[in-house]
């Protein structure tokens, strides 16, 4: 039986979606990558999930759309389980940068070169390059292996079309790659690195794939619906931390406080979001605001966090 606090939030889930849709006009559907561009632009939905497994959805939650900026987080877990904390953070930083995802700006103007921080282009690309796998063809599949477990759906795959329109539009990401090459940051062969990177951003996924991904985050590491530890609780806090200080781009500050949770959003429209010890949420809202977030679905979280009080407890707790 539901519980009834996911009863009550079902209940409320299509006031809170109607009243944030009429944002969408506002916002612009992703076309500097043209495959994007095709998603309907006043689509929202909403999956969350709890820890027993009881689910609450409203809106179009069954939209498939690609991960993009959101698979950074997990693949910033990966690159930790398979080098450590000391290797990662000797090749990217752990600041904010208050500039656009995909900026060059500091890799030159700030010694000593390195990106900022995971979730930006640059530090992405550059995680990207430390998953381990003999060829990008193994690396791709230790990425998308993970991504099945962490959201307990073995059909994940990779959308192709947005993977081969990231290829031919990609060329600000090959600009990155090879400033960080020439930098020491990257080794091997730049469209090598950029094949996994694009792939990964090319997973597919809906609400309900967001939804249980965080609530593995929320619950530290842990999938409450097999019991299995899937990822140490160290590097949980650790993207946590990066999702709450750089995850919704350069409105991450803005988000923190309007909003107060963890979240990745990805220039698809989809919104990762948590409350620790609770919920996963997954989110998708193609029309996105002038810093990259979806422009409904930035104002649906700010309707629930504000309705759902003591639900969405501090991020800090």
């Amino acid at each position: 039986m539901i519980s009834p606090e996911m009863l009550t939030i079902q209940q409320k889930l299509p006031d809170w979606i109607k009243a944030s849709v009429p944002y969408a006009a506002s916002g612009k559907v992703a076309s500097y990558i043209p495959e994007l561009s095709k998603a309907p632009r006043d689509a929202l939905g909403i999956t969350l999930i709890n820890a027993d497994g009881d689910t609450a959805t409203a809106g179009e939650c069954g939209l498939n759309f690609t991960m993009q900026s959101i698979s950074k987080v997990f693949t910033l877990i990966l690159g930790l389980m398979d080098n450590g904390e000391e290797l990662v953070f000797s090749k990217v930083g752990m600041e904010p940068t208050g500039d656009n995802f995909n900026s060059m700006l500091k890799l030159e103007l700030v010694r000593p070169g390195i990106p900022f921080n995971p979730m930006i282009n640059a530090g992405a690309i550059t995680v990207t390059s430390l998953i381990k796998g003999s060829n990008p063809a193994e690396k791709s599949e230790r990425v998308l292996r993970f991504f099945k477990d962490i959201s307990g759906n073995e059909s994940l795959t990779v959308d192709m079309d947005v993977y081969n329109s990231e290829l031919d539009s990609g060329d600000l990401n090959r600009s990155i790659a090879y400033f960080l090459k020439e930098n020491g940051i990257l080794t091997g062969r730049i469209d090598d690195v950029l094949d996994v990177y694009f792939r990964h951003c090319s997973i597919t996924a809906n609400c309900a794939d967001l939804a249980r991904m965080a609530l593995v985050l929320a619950m530290d590491g842990v999938d409450p619906i097999t019991g299995k530890t899937l990822i140490p609780r160290r590097y949980v806090r650790i993207a946590k931390t990066f999702m709450t200080t750089c995850g919704m781009y350069n409105a991450s500050g803005e988000f923190a406080i309007d909003v107060g949770l963890p979240a990745k959003s990805g220039v698809s429209g989809g919104i990762l979001t948590l409350v620790p010890g609770q919920y996963g949420i997954g989110v998708v809202g193609p029309a996105l605001n002038d810093k990259g977030n979806s422009q409904a679905g930035v104002q649906l979280l700010e309707i629930i966090s504000k309705d759902m009080v003591g639900a969405c407890s501090d991020v800090y707790q």
